[in-house]
């Protein structure tokens, strides 16, 4: 039987943790997970319909930036851990409003981060304090060479300066209050249940609607994509593997130019709507390029490997088949999303 734990997971509505949430609650029976979400615009109780009931599971409207709410919640719990996802993350929002993304990456972080010591004070033997955080934070690689975990920090854009920040205030926690802690870096998440405003699910949806499909300056950006499905379960391992103050990098070893995988994208759409096999590559425009864009993020996620055991269980051909067929499967999510009207599930589940 696992051990009984009281684990709040921030940010479980969203993308990333939906799918961490969900594995949670399903895998550890004996695991109370406090899910803890603001519900702003990328937040949809719908992606967690199926387990919304379950006896291990609750849910919490509030907002890791409103201190007297969190110090409330740990007083009241007494949560033992916290894999904390709760973020600001699409770099576009971050700068045309990098404030936001100070108070929720940054204030936000803190907040938690202060309720956590005061909760358990000195007394922190089988606690942890796990933040999620970002490839970006390291800034841009040229043609060659790979992230570490030792690689310094060089963020970019407002989005990955505020991740940086809040990644310093986790490891200064640990160093002067001896707050236990793991960090994990990721690269770019695809998958079910993600907000059409990133690249993937946007373009799937425009393709759908034969909208056109802006690719940034030349398309040559280079990302290494992570299916969400395989990082929730290198969350997992590292919260329940890792190393204390020890930070792991999770990437999918799937490198690709962001016009390669948009061609791709068009050929499995094309194939999977039964159209000309090109029909959609001619709705691909090029636009104006964004400020301060990386040129290329990649991963060595060879740590993570040796020491777990993690490595990525699809290809990204595979990977992406499937999030396509989940998203024509599952349409109405997609309406609701693209529309707003998925915002009024809280109220009909919890009024």
């Amino acid at each position: 039987m696992n051990t009984k734990r009281k684990i709040l997971i921030t940010g479980g509505a969203g993308f990333i943790g939906s799918h961490v949430v969900r594995l949670f609650v399903q895998k550890y029976s004996n695991y109370q997970v406090f899910n803890l979400d603001a519900l702003t615009y990328a937040g949809n109780l719908e992606n967690l319909n199926d387990i919304e009931n379950a006896p291990n599971y609750t849910f919490i409207k509030g907002d890791i930036t409103d201190e007297n709410f969190i110090n409330e919640l740990f007083s009241t719990h007494k949560f033992d851990s916290v894999i904390h996802l709760a973020a600001e993350s699409h770099v576009d929002r971050s700068i045309t409003d990098p404030l936001a993304f100070v108070k929720t990456n940054v204030i936000g972080t803190m907040v938690l981060l202060n309720a956590f010591k005061s909760c358990w004070k000195d007394n922190f033997d089988g606690k942890l304090f796990y933040h999620i955080s970002t490839d970006e934070v390291y800034g841009t690689l040229g043609e060659t060479g790979l992230f570490t975990e030792s690689t310094s920090y060089d963020p970019n854009s407002p989005y990955s300066a505020s991740k940086a920040s809040s990644d310093h205030f986790v490891r200064a926690y640990g160093e002067t209050y001896n707050l236990p802690y793991v960090i994990s870096n990721c690269s770019n998440n695809y998958g079910q249940n993600q907000f059409p405003e990133k690249l993937i699910p946007l373009f799937i949806n425009n393709i759908i609607n034969n909208k056109p499909l802006p690719v940034y300056g030349d398309g040559n950006y280079t990302r290494d994509w992570l299916y969400v499905k395989d990082h929730a379960d290198a969350i997992d391992l590292i919260f329940h593997e890792g190393k204390q103050s020890e930070t792991y990098n999770i990437g999918g070893f799937n490198e690709w130019k962001n016009i390669d995988l948009v061609k791709l994208l068009c050929q499995q759409m094309d194939k999977k709507l039964n159209r000309d096999l090109g029909a959609s590559e001619k709705l691909i425009t090029f636009v104006k390029d964004r400020p301060g864009h990386d040129l290329r993020y990649a991963i060595d996620a060879s740590k993570i490997n040796k020491e777990l055991g993690w490595k990525p269980s699809v290809t990204f051909e595979e990977g992406l088949e499937k999030t396509i067929d989940w998203y024509l499967n599952n349409e109405n999510w997609l309406n609701n999303v693209t529309s707003g009207t998925y915002k009024s599930y809280y109220q009909k589940q919890y009024s």
